[in-house]
């Protein structure tokens, strides 16, 4: 299967949308650090469709170190895994970043498309694509900063018209053929105006539900495929009551 049929499976089978942001804040010795990701991924497991790790987890522990353990108890569990990992360099950097993170266990990888097509993001879309991996691109981000970037007004080389550069990345992950557009809860009109662009050709991961302030509601409204929480459920006193309540918002949102 490719990544877009493993994360579509474990939907059903969890009935669960949400993807898990296994960010822990830093904690020493890093042995601490392991244990209480792997404990809450065995806490939330039934309640999640897929998990998401970035570098402040990796960095600690290790690609080919520590993290093979989540990465093992996740497969275990038959749970996707997102490496958030924001690729945004040359082509062939990219492409050796990409592999590596394949060859670790990983399903997906988040990338930038700021760095563009040719000698950017294709190549990583090719091995990704010829191993049934996935790439996740960044359409517009869930931080109050965003509109600095994702938000700018751009114009569009091909037609010369004026356009925001959120729309125009949401046609790239069409044209581009991604297995996610990510764009924060935080901004369910982006949400609603990326839907209208892709339709249903390309899924929207939405960030920043929770502490960062994204609504569950007004997120799935807006088009929102899959939520991606972390600090809400990581440092909850209870991360499985709190994973089962999300979850059971969603499906009733």
């Amino acid at each position: 299967m490719n990544f877009r049929e493993k994360i579509a499976e474990t939907v059903k089978e969890r009935n669960s949308r949400i993807v898990l942001a296994l960010d822990l804040p830093p904690e020493k010795p890093y042995n601490a650090l392991l244990s209480k990701a792997l404990q809450i991924l065995d806490e939330t497991q039934e309640y999640i469709c897929a998990v998401k790790i970035n570098r402040q987890l990796i960095l600690p522990l290790g690609l080919f170190g520590e993290t093979q353990k989540i990465i093992s108890a996740a497969k275990d569990y038959k749970l996707p895994l997102i490496m958030d990992c924001k690729i945004n360099d040359v082509g062939h950097t990219n492409q050796i970043i990409a592999k590596y993170y394949f060859e670790a266990g990983f399903d997906a990888v988040t990338a930038n498309p700021f760095v563009g097509w040719e000698e950017g993001l294709k190549p990583v879309f090719e091995i990704a694509h010829k191993n049934g991996k996935g790439v996740i691109l960044l359409v517009y981000m869930s931080h109050k900063g965003a509109s600095e970037g994702y938000g700018q007004t751009v114009m569009d080389v091909r037609t010369g018209d004026m356009t925001f550069q959120y729309r125009a990345f949401a046609r790239k992950a069409v044209e581009w053929n991604a297995d996610g557009a990510i764009v924060g809860a935080t901004y369910p009109q982006k949400i609603a105006e990326v839907k209208q662009i892709i339709e249903n050709k390309v899924p929207i991961y939405s960030p920043g539900v929770g502490l960062q302030g994204g609504k569950i509601e007004e997120a799935i409204k807006a088009g929102a495929d899959y939520l991606i929480v972390g600090r809400s459920i990581t440092l909850a006193k209870n991360a499985a009551e709190t994973a089962k309540k999300i979850r059971d918002a969603i499906n009733c949102a």
